[in-house]
């Protein structure tokens, strides 16, 4: 799940981690118009879910701030699930291209 973390903040609380301007793709995504802050995940996140893991939708919630994206809950294994699905994107320039093309098409706004 690199360059995301899971981590067990309190028994049974867990928190999914993104230190923001540490992934292989930051360059692409200044490129592209965006900056690669911790609100921008939580974009990533949002469409991910949106559009690829409905079944993920209201299992956790969001808490980014300007260098971190934390999304944080009970449910680890909706937590796993979102991590396994934003470090393939974190590591891939042309799926992140794609992401970011696809959710700008559609009026996706990244809030970043």
């Amino acid at each position: 799940m690199t360059p995301l973390k899971l981590i067990e903040t309190t028994p049974g609380a867990f928190s999914l981690l993104l230190n923001a301007g540490t992934t292989q793709v930051d360059e692409l995504v200044e490129h592209l118009g965006h900056e690669p802050n911790g609100s921008f995940w939580e974009g990533v996140a949002r469409f991910l879910v949106s559009t690829e893991a409905e079944n993920l939708e209201g299992r956790f919630s969001y808490d980014p701030e300007g260098g971190m994206f934390c999304a944080y809950g009970n449910d680890r294994t909706a937590l796993q699930d979102l991590g396994d699905l934003m470090s393939i994107v974190a590591r891939d320039g042309d799926r992140m291209r794609k992401l970011i093309m696809t959710a700008e098409a559609a009026g996706f706004d990244f809030d970043d």
